[in-house]
């Protein structure tokens, strides 16, 4: 139910330290991994890591908020692996600048990189699942504060709660065409994005609402996005929001 065999998987942000993980699960279970990245270093250290454990995966460089990346980075995906199955959005970039001091070109590269990369590659890589004829598999990464929003990261809230609103708006558009769409909300992970504003008083506050009392380890969220990719397992999920974030979610109903 969980084999990814004869799939191929595109991750965007795979060179980060959840995209990472994400992209080591999915190779763990058989798919072939595009690791996307603005970075080629990281994204081939995740590769390397791959072939290490006997998966096949390749390393592409992309910015994902620019159409025109992403076009070549579908025609250099498909003379590589010959189709598109699964696409991971796991892009992100975060901020702590208090609201009154934000300037506006912080909340564009913020909602570049964390929303305005998730509708461009949608378009790029969803035409082409819908072309197929095959269905395929679109999973973005959301936040517990896309829900719940959390002082000092005001942008960052806003654009993964439009993460949320675009994952519903197109599981809904591309039902019939048999493309599931999905977001994860993970809870809190250390990675690189949230490392300035992880002070000490604010990890006692996570804490605070976190029922299992620690940080997430990325190895955590293989079992969803795997679960996510796979037509078997997850035929009839669409549209919803799987949570992994140690009991959050359920502190802030």
């Amino acid at each position: 139910m969980f084999n990814l065999q004869n799939t191929v998987s595109v991750v965007i942000g795979g060179n980060g330290v959840l995209g990472g993980a994400m992209s080591a699960a999915l190779a763990e279970a058989g798919s072939k991994v595009a690791v996307v990245g603005r970075n080629m270093e990281k994204a081939n250290a995740v590769v390397q890591q791959i072939e290490a454990g006997g998966g096949t995966a390749a390393a592409f460089q992309a910015d994902a908020s620019k159409k025109e990346d992403l076009e070549k980075l579908l025609a250099d995906v498909l003379a590589w692996g010959g189709s598109v199955d699964t696409l991971v959005n796991a892009s992100g970039t975060n901020s702590s600048t208090p609201f009154f001091e934000l300037e506006m070109e912080e909340w564009d590269r913020i909602m570049d990189v964390n929303l305005k990369s998730i509708v461009l590659a949608s378009q790029v890589f969803g035409k082409k699942m819908i072309e197929q004829g095959n269905g395929g598999s679109i999973i973005n990464i959301s936040s517990v504060s896309s829900t719940t929003p959390l002082s000092r990261v005001f942008t960052y809230s806003a654009s993964k709660a439009g993460v949320n609103s675009v994952t519903q708006f197109l599981a809904r558009e591309f039902a019939q065409e048999g493309v599931r769409v999905n977001a994860i909300i993970p809870g809190f992970f250390p990675a690189e994005q949230n490392k300035k504003i992880l002070s000490p008083d604010r990890i006692e506050s996570i804490m605070r609402h976190t029922p299992m009392n620690r940080f997430g380890n990325p190895d955590e969220l293989k079992g969803a996005v795997v679960f996510l990719a796979s037509k078997q397992a997850s035929s009839f999920v669409t549209g919803s929001f799987l949570r992994v974030d140690g009991g959050y979610g359920a502190m802030t109903i």
